[in-house]
């Protein structure tokens, strides 16, 4: 497991309500949660708990109705709409279930999606986009069209897309949800690999124990609240990990 730094999202008293009145929704409630750098956390839950709530506000992508966010020392609340799209754009790196490749562009054109958009040169773009390719295992793949590549090549195409940015934080919403275990096993050993070997921080929303089990740490909710925060190790072994996080899902 990974040596996690000093804290780089702390959420305070975060709430999520949705619409009005009789249509009145609560998604979150009373949320703190401090996410480190280096650190890769699950996020489990039954359906409906919050969990891609969560995410999204995280990642700038929605906004609390109460309570704070806090990225690198950033309070979220302050940026305007367009520092939100740099910071989106420069500093996060997403992968959702559905891989969203563009279909009429190469893996490799796909991946410089991101710097194409900041105004980075073609020549540059195109030789940082193959270098997350490599980072994922298809350096030999950067030419082929998505229709080309099998779903677990997909999604690790969408992955160095997320990650050619250089990203202080990857968020990743069931990744391995239109995948089959194998696939997404080695997506799962991809973000693994990141967290180790790179000390990139990582959250993500899984169904998956035996992925979750991955995971440096587990925030598990229920009704918009965090009912669990565990730490994987704490000397248990594997089998009992597992064990437990099955009971969750």
């Amino acid at each position: 497991m990974s040596n996690t730094g000093e804290p780089l999202i702390e959420l305070r008293g975060v709430g999520r309500v949705f619409g009005e009145d009789a249509a009145q929704v609560t998604a979150l409630r009373d949320v703190s949660l401090t996410i480190r750098r280096g650190e890769f956390v699950a996020i489990m839950g039954p359906s409906g708990c919050g969990k891609s709530t969560l995410l999204h506000i995280i990642g700038g992508l929605d906004t609390p109705t109460s309570g704070s966010v806090a990225i690198d020392g950033r309070d979220m609340a302050s940026l305007t709409d367009d520092d939100l799209t740099v910071l989106r754009r420069r500093q996060m790196g997403f992968v959702f279930q559905a891989f969203n490749l563009v279909s009429v562009l190469s893996a490799e054109e796909n991946v410089a999606i991101p710097l194409v958009l900041d105004g980075v040169a073609h020549a540059q773009a195109a030789h940082r986009a193959s270098d997350a390719l490599a980072r994922v295992g298809l350096a030999e793949r950067r030419a082929h069209m998505p229709t080309e590549l099998s779903g677990g090549e997909q999604q690790r195409v969408a992955l160095a897309r997320a990650l050619v940015n250089n990203p202080i934080v990857l968020l990743a919403d069931e990744p391995t949800g239109n995948l089959d275990s194998a696939a997404g096993d080695v997506v799962l050993a991809q973000l693994r690999r990141l967290v180790d070997e790179r000390q990139q921080t990582i959250v993500m929303v899984t169904h998956s124990a035996r992925h979750a089990a991955m995971a440096d740490r587990v925030v598990t909710l229920r009704d918009g609240r965090i009912h669990s925060d565990n730490a994987i190790a704490n000397g248990r072994s594997a089998g009992q990990v597992l064990a437990e996080l099955e009971t969750l899902t």
